[in-house]
């Protein structure tokens, strides 16, 4: 399939929400930043470029000044909370899962703190109180205690459910293919996948559709994905990348709740 036509019903379905009137919400977030490499700068030229504000989920325990400074330049990125030191606690036979119920709900609760304390002090302008939990994963007992510590929201992986704990700000299209070759996914499957989304806020849910990356491990592929969903939909009068802190003031007014975690 040429590149073309796998994006022709992203572009048909683009043209129906204009011809209605409507508008897509999109948003764009991307796990597991430590520091400055040249696959950051990418994606920061990419999103600049294109003007796609960007949601970097930082990994606290990992971080430093280098990152605070590199970012300090771009105006369009928010950071977020990506758990602690995405360390891994859950035994063999299990899903990976740092935020789980095999240690102390204090130990985890407390990294969580510190964590959300860092990242405030290393981006104040740009930090966002939403937790990013490793793996998209969080032990569900955990949740009623993390507005204690200033988070305002969680972001996992899959539509929200209501009447959750927490207002949720998730992610819906992931353009890695984990359990395969461990790059970018074909633009065909994806363009799919975001048309369904697409679909159902068409005829019912208001949920921001999320656009879940990972720098560190693109390929051209992925990459390639990146840059042609940007051209496709960036200056699109059917679509908005939205800014995740504008979502969360959104959200705040009319949460949706729940959690698929």
């Amino acid at each position: 399939m040429t590149d073309g036509i796998a994006w022709e019903p992203l572009r048909r379905e683009l043209d129906r929400w204009q011809a209605a009137g409507r508008v897509a919400r999109l948003w764009l977030r991307d796990d597991d930043a430590v520091e400055p490499t040249p696959d950051l700068e990418t994606l920061l030229a990419l999103t600049g470029e294109s003007g796609v504000p960007l949601a970097l989920a930082v990994i606290p325990g990992l971080t430093g000044e280098a990152l605070a400074v590199r970012l300090a330049e771009e105006a369009g990125v928010a950071v977020a909370v990506h758990g602690w030191s995405h360390t891994n606690h859950a035994g063999p036979e299990r899903k990976k899962q740092e935020l789980g119920g095999e240690r102390a709900a204090e130990a985890v609760l407390g990294e969580l703190g510190e964590g959300f304390r860092l990242l405030e002090r290393l981006h104040p302008a740009r930090f966002l109180p939403v937790l990013v939990p490793p793996w998209n994963r969080i032990d569900a007992a955990l949740i009623p205690a993390l507005p204690g510590l200033g988070f305002a929201a969680l972001s996992v992986y899959g539509r929200a459910k209501q009447d959750g704990p927490m207002p949720l700000l998730n992610t819906h299209i992931d353009i890695i293919d984990w359990h395969g070759t461990r790059g970018g996914r074909s633009a065909g499957e994806l363009v799919a996948e975001l048309v369904a989304e697409l679909g159902d806020r068409f005829t019912g849910s208001d949920e921001p559709i999320g656009v879940l990356s990972h720098h560190l491990v693109h390929d051209a592929a992925a990459w390639d994905f990146l840059s042609a969903l940007f051209a496709t939909t960036a200056r699109h009068p059917a679509v908005r990348w939205s800014p995740a802190s504008a979502l969360l003031k959104a959200q705040a007014r009319e949460p949706v709740q729940g959690t698929r975690a």
